[in-house]
């Protein structure tokens, strides 16, 4: 997958790019206005594309002076998908968010990190998380190897991309974050909370 552009998984055209543009608003827009929100294709592009999903009804349009106005179809049988493509990294985020909830042996922190965070990389990105290990927890105990694969193995099947983990315990993160390592201040820059202090991704307070 992506992770710049998830929808494209299923929608790789500009269409796609298009529709997830207009889902984020119900201010009409012109072509132009939209050809700078896409994350790619040109302007001519962009209006070729919306002129195909005006002819499907996905888009409605209306002229206002010299111009052309896009709106959305809010009331287009279409409009629960368009509203999916756009919602895939938020499901993304809650999925992994709702498998951590669900350990039996639950971590101080877990924190999305790299271009999946920042949302700039692309389908040969890694999934970059790092986890910190409750200080008590062995890093061989059974039940949280078992539990930290499971959660590796889900991220996969749900992006079809690889995950690199990053695993330390408490104290090694406190050490990190008073030492302000190239790690460290990425996280301060960059993370995603997935679980854990939302103001610091290495203050490990419980």
């Amino acid at each position: 997958m992506d992770v710049s552009r998830p929808y494209s998984a299923v929608s790789p055209t500009l269409e796609g790019e298009v529709l997830v543009a207009l889902s984020r608003t119900t201010h009409p827009l012109t072509g132009s206005e939209i050809a700078k929100l896409v994350r790619r294709g040109t302007r001519p592009g962009v209006q070729r594309a919306l002129h195909r999903l005006v002819a499907h009804g996905v888009v409605n349009s209306q002229e206002a002076g010299r111009a052309i106005l896009y709106v959305l179809n809010r009331d287009h049988l279409a409009l629960p998908a368009v509203e999916s493509l756009a919602g895939m990294r938020a499901e993304f985020l809650r999925r992994m968010r709702e498998a951590i909830a669900g350990w039996a042996v639950q971590p101080v922190h877990v924190a999305l990190f790299g271009s999946a965070a920042r949302g700039d990389g692309d389908v040969e990105a890694d999934i970059d998380v790092l986890i910190v290990r409750p200080e008590e927890i062995e890093e061989e105990d059974q039940m949280w190897r078992a539990q930290v694969g499971a959660f590796e193995d889900a991220v996969t099947r749900w992006t079809g991309n690889r995950v690199a983990l990053s695993e330390i315990s408490e104290s090694e993160a406190e050490r990190l974050r008073r030492d302000r390592s190239p790690i460290a201040k990425e996280l301060e820059r960059d993370a995603v909370v997935l679980a854990g202090a939302e103001n610091d991704p290495l203050r490990c307070t419980r």
